[in-house]
């Protein structure tokens, strides 16, 4: 698929359904919990018939799991799978992979055989599902990895619907993901492109600053409907940080039709909606104008946004 007819490039979306693994009772607690807490109103999908969602509205979507079987004990959901089916639907699908980041050189192992086998293309991170400060310094060995390949990571930040109304949250604790801790990686991996995601409340002004200061470090807005922004956010979107705000949904949690529909009722200027929607994604993630064997190419590794 030509990138000129994409309409939008979804930065965040969710393999939540597996046709590999049995159905898993702690899956289906935390999946229960957060589609309740998102009030979803679209099934969950396979990743083939995620694709053929995508490919029917003329969008591509970074799409992953996320491993959190150490914090939760949740089986996840491959990223082989994952890897996989989005291989088969590459007008559809770009595959990010998960990986526990305290699993150290274990783990930097894994992201390297990612890579170089499975043609991945990012990772991500939930800080606050995966129980780990993202500059906690046993977590090096695996971003090294990412950065060596000049891939970027996506870092979960602020509030989450994981665990959200489950007694004690799920055990999952929300101070881990202030985007603050992000400064830190920034500095230490220059090289890697980060990505905060979501509107982090309650810390939109720490997220705000990283990637005004840091030039490799981009946020997507996914997670949120747009009319619950912040003015703060819009302002920082339509000025400073306008080549580095990023289209996301969240999906299935939000549907990129639902998202579409509150974005195009705030005050976006024009001139910043298609680089919000797919121009800024198409530069982090080094896509070319042309698929070559089925898969798009990195045209160099991404160079800093200019914010200001």
């Amino acid at each position: 698929m030509n990138l000129d007819d994409i309409v939008a490039i979804d930065m965040h979306i969710h393999a939540t359904v597996s046709t590999r693994n049995a159905p898993d009772p702690v899956a289906t607690a935390f999946d229960a919990a957060m589609a309740t807490y998102f009030k979803e109103q679209t099934t969950r999908l396979t990743i083939a018939e995620t694709a053929a969602y995508y490919r029917a509205r003329k969008m591509l979507a970074v799409i992953f799991s996320v491993d959190t079987e150490r914090a939760n004990g949740q089986v996840r959901i491959a990223n082989e799978e994952v890897a996989e089916e989005a291989a088969a639907h590459p007008d559809a699908l770009i595959p990010f992979a998960s990986v526990d980041p305290l699993r150290g050189k274990m783990g930097a192992r894994e992201v390297r055989r990612l890579i170089e086998e499975y043609g991945v293309r990012g990772f991500k991170f939930h800080p606050s599902a995966q129980e780990f400060y993202p500059n906690d310094r046993a977590a090096y060995a695996v971003y090294e990895a990412i950065a060596q390949a000049g891939l970027p990571a996506i870092f979960h930040s602020g509030q989450t619907g994981v665990g959200a109304g489950m007694a004690g949250g799920g055990g999952v604790r929300l101070k881990y993901s202030d985007p603050m801790f992000l400064d830190d990686v920034a500095v230490d991996f220059p090289m890697m492109p980060i990505v905060i995601a979501h509107p982090s409340f309650p810390w939109q002004e720490n997220a705000l600053a990283v990637a005004t200061h840091k030039p490799q470090v981009y946020i997507d807005l996914s997670g949120w409907s747009p009319k619950y922004f912040s003015p703060l956010l819009v302002q920082y979107a339509n000025g400073l940080l306008k080549k580095k705000m990023l289209f996301g949904s969240d999906f299935p949690a939000l549907t990129p039709e639902r998202w579409m529909a509150d974005f195009g009722q705030i005050g976006i200027k024009d001139e910043v909606r298609p680089l919000i929607m797919k121009e800024n994604a198409i530069r982090l993630l080094g896509l070319d104008r042309h698929p070559v064997h089925g898969r798009y190419q990195r045209l160099q590794p991404p160079a800093g946004a200019d914010c200001c």
